[in-house]
């Protein structure tokens, strides 16, 4: 199968990945980013994200995820660098829908087991409450994969790099890409992965643009070491609505809540907008116990794109040959290996359909 030339639009954890297994094949990999590779901006920059495997009665998700997670694990081989935390990942979940959801973990070959709030003492679970645990899940290391993909590219013959490069349009007929002072770029197949300026380039793709207002904490002294082993959790605070994701491997512990999530036109008024208001209310479903006695290290506004059906990371065929992926939060990163290898297969189906 000869090598098909691929251009990727956008330095996050999606096109990272993409170049990554699109290089692995022997395809030819050129990749674009309007910033810095890999780029800050971008909507999967961040220290860390969550990485869960089960999903409660959508046993196919559940084993995609554990796939991805599998990925994640090679990916540490292959770039040589840790990327993932096996913390586990903490659900709170009303007491009486426990015995449905140890049952459709069964159905899913997935090890899952019930924990007490009183053996979490620093996460505030909902009223009558409990935690499912699923031991498989954990914490993947965002920024540290960033870097290590974008390293491992930046040796490989086979990829170009083009930092400062923003693209202009994207021809869904043609699978040409215009760069920024006029350069048009042709490709076998091109992916769009954008985060939330994919819907610029790529107008057709039915999804929500969100921000999110996130919070980043040290932990009192005399729960430090507790935070080093604690799980990433969710369903978190008096609403249900709150999550965490612990320290460790250089990272702070991060809070945040579908409470100040909102939908936006534009991400343009991101940095301006004061995020004084969206921490109080956070500080009002906090996910925490004791939030008074953390220190605040920093509070930042990010932006993903969703499905606007499922709220969920969306991947859309645009054009013949040109494909598009709105990222959506944790869930987003936490999936990229998935879209990198269904990229992979799409390369290949072509590839031996036109021989």
């Amino acid at each position: 199968m000869s090598a098909a030339a691929v251009v990727v639009v956008g330095a996050g954890v999606t096109g990272l990945l993409t170049a990554v297994e699109c290089a692995l094949a022997g395809h030819r990999v050129t990749v674009l980013d309007g910033g810095p590779i890999p780029n800050p901006r971008s909507a999967s920059h961040d220290q860390h994200r969550v990485i869960r495997t089960f999903s409660p009665e959508d046993a196919e998700a559940t084993r995609r995820m554990a796939a991805a997670r599998r990925r994640w694990r090679e990916l540490e081989t292959l770039l040589g660098t840790r990327l993932f935390r096996p913390v586990g990942v903490v659900s709170a979940w009303p007491r009486e829908r426990l015995p449905a959801l140890a049952a459709s973990a069964a159905a899913a070959g997935v090890r899952v087991r019930t924990v007490e709030p009183r053996t979490l003492p620093y996460l505030e679970f909902p009223p009558d409450s409990a935690g499912v645990l699923d031991t498989a899940a954990g914490v993947l290391l965002a920024q540290r994969a960033l870097e290590a993909a974008a390293r491992w590219l930046g040796a490989h013959p086979a990829v170009t790099l083009r930092p400062y490069r923003a693209v202009t349009e994207v021809d869904t007929d043609s699978c040409k890409v215009l760069v920024a002072g006029g350069e048009r770029l042709g490709a076998d197949l091109v992916l769009v992965a954008a985060g939330p300026w994919t819907r610029d380039l790529v107008g057709r793709q039915p999804v929500v643009l969100h921000r999110q207002t996130t919070v980043y904490l040290h932990p009192p002294a005399d729960a430090a070491r507790w935070w080093e082993r604690a799980p990433a959790a969710g369903g978190l605070g008096p609403d249900g609505r709150g999550w965490a994701v612990p320290p460790g491997d250089g990272t702070l512990l991060k809070i945040s809540s579908d409470a100040v999530c909102r939908a936006v036109d534009t991400t343009e008024d991101g940095e301006g907008e004061d995020q004084a208001p969206w921490a109080e209310r956070l500080a009002a479903a906090a996910p925490l116990t004791g939030l008074h006695r953390y220190t605040v290290a920093a509070v930042k506004a990010c932006h993903y794109a969703a499905d606007a059906e499922t709220g969920g990371a969306l991947l859309t065929r645009a054009g013949p040959a040109v494909w598009a992926r709105a990222a959506c939060g944790g869930s987003g990163f936490a999936s990229a290996p998935l879209v990198a290898g269904h990229i992979v297969e799409i390369l290949r189906d072509s590839r031996e359909g036109a021989a």
